[in-house]
């Protein structure tokens, strides 16, 4: 018998439940397409038996081959692409975007919503090495480590405690300094115990937590910025950036802070107005700044108004990325994906970052016309810790192989193709099998 024959009915799509998507009938494998990477080895196991992954490494949407702009049903993006109203419109059949990061800034989430479009990021990932990164640059600033080893590195002899005393100027002592963090979310709580363990006195400005949660971390809670500002020795920022709070260090800010106080950013480059930062430094009134994310990335120490800007330690957005965390990320965004393929958007979504701006845009069968739900192919939960299965039989595993390689208006070579075989169980990043090409 014709096992294809056994496979249930794909119900109709009701056009009038679909919004202003007005796209064509869906295909069997929904494409998703990576639009700013072009390595997909550890997306490719979450997804290979039930969506066609392509990348697109794009800078603009200009960039983006017709194919995805017309058929692509899931995007993955880092922070290196901008999507705005007009950006997003270029997608005929795009239902999901996943952010591959906590961030959603460079993203136009009302327009999506209002478009039909679902935009998820990964908020639980990296805690640990942000919180790290940021008590290291923390470090930095009080004990001037950096600037101590690029003395030894450029061969300055410290031949007395007199030269010592001379290069270390500016050291100070962390025990009983205030940290002020701004925004105590996953991160922020993170810095905050870390912080305490060094002997920190620790506040916090977040008008968006409950009464309370001071309490149950052992912090002191001040409710306005002023108030914070006024009190830390060390500002560190750990707010989302969003059109209430852009430049939210400026120099009206600034002049609020304490005279030679230091001020640490590694959450979102354009809570700092740069110029303001500059000219704080140059005249000392902030001692010492250290920033891993900028305004304008990537950012170069040679331009723009922090070229000449004393005291200041800059690291390439980087504190987010460890091996582990860089896994555990890409696994996710992947995974909220996969959930949106085989189940329902946005119910079956975790974290859906635009609900409040969706108008009647639901799709109670999901991206796939109820394909993947109604038991055609096996729907396994994704996990950092578990194999993602194939199709269990080998003529149901050849013919989504056949799919997934079958991408009309796309040269072969520019998709990535699972493995007819089954790979090895216990190694299921394996890169092989697989390969990710580029959809220019």
């Amino acid at each position: 018998m014709d096992k294809r024959k056994m496979l249930p009915k794909r119900p109709r799509m009701d056009a009038s439940r679909m919004g202003p998507i007005a796209n064509g009938p869906m295909q069997t494998r929904p494409l998703v397409a990576l639009l700013d990477g072009r390595d997909c080895s550890i997306e490719m196991p979450i997804l290979k038996d039930v969506a066609t992954v392509a990348f697109c490494d794009a800078q603009s949407t200009s960039e983006i081959h017709e194919k995805v702009l017309n058929e692509a049903v899931g995007a993955l993006m880092w922070h290196t692409i901008i999507l705005t109203k007009e950006d997003l419109e270029k997608f005929k059949t795009l239902r999901i975007i996943v952010r591959i990061g906590s961030g959603v800034d460079n993203i136009d989430v009302k327009a999506a919503g209002e478009l039909g479009i679902a935009v998820c990021n990964v908020p639980g990932y990296g805690v640990e090495e942000v919180a790290d990164t940021t008590l290291c640059l923390i470090l930095n600033l009080y004990r001037r480590t950096y600037w101590l080893a690029n003395m030894v590195r450029e061969g300055k002899k410290f031949t007395g405690p007199e030269q010592v005393r001379e290069a270390a100027q500016g050291c100070a002592r962390i025990r009983g300094d205030t940290l002020g963090i701004v925004g105590l979310g996953r991160i922020g709580s993170a810095v905050a115990l870390r912080a305490k363990a060094f002997g920190f006195n620790v506040i916090f400005y977040d008008p968006y937590l409950p009464d309370g949660i001071e309490k149950s971390l052992g912090l002191t809670r001040v409710y306005t910025l002023q108030d914070l500002l006024f009190q830390s020795d060390c500002v560190s920022l750990h707010c989302t950036l969003n059109e209430h709070n852009h430049h939210l260090i400026n120099e009206y800010t600034i002049k609020q802070m304490r005279p030679g106080a230091f001020l640490v950013n590694t959450a979102r480059g354009g809570l700092v107005d740069d110029e303001a930062l500059s000219a704080a430094l140059k005249q000392g009134r902030i001692r010492a700044a250290a920033l891993d994310v900028h305004e304008n990335e990537p950012f170069n120490v040679f331009t723009g108004p922090l070229k000449e800007a004393p005291n200041l330690l800059c690291t390439p957005h980087a504190a987010f990325y460890s091996d582990a965390s860089c896994t555990e990320l890409r696994e996710m965004a992947a995974s909220e994906i996969r959930r949106a393929i085989v189940g329902r958007i946005p119910d079956s979504l975790r974290n859906c970052v635009n609900k409040e701006y969706f108008l009647n845009t639901g799709y109670p069968e999901g991206v796939n016309g109820g394909f993947y739900s109604s038991g055609a192919l096996p729907v396994q939960q994704a996990h950092s810790t578990t194999t993602h299965e194939v199709p269990h039989s080998v003529a149901a595993a050849a013919a989504a192989a056949s799919a997934a390689a079958v991408v009309p208006g796309i040269p072969q070579h520019l998709v990535s193709t699972p493995p007819i075989s089954t790979p090895d169980p216990s190694n299921h990043h394996s890169t092989k099998a697989e390969s990710s090409e580029a959809v220019h």
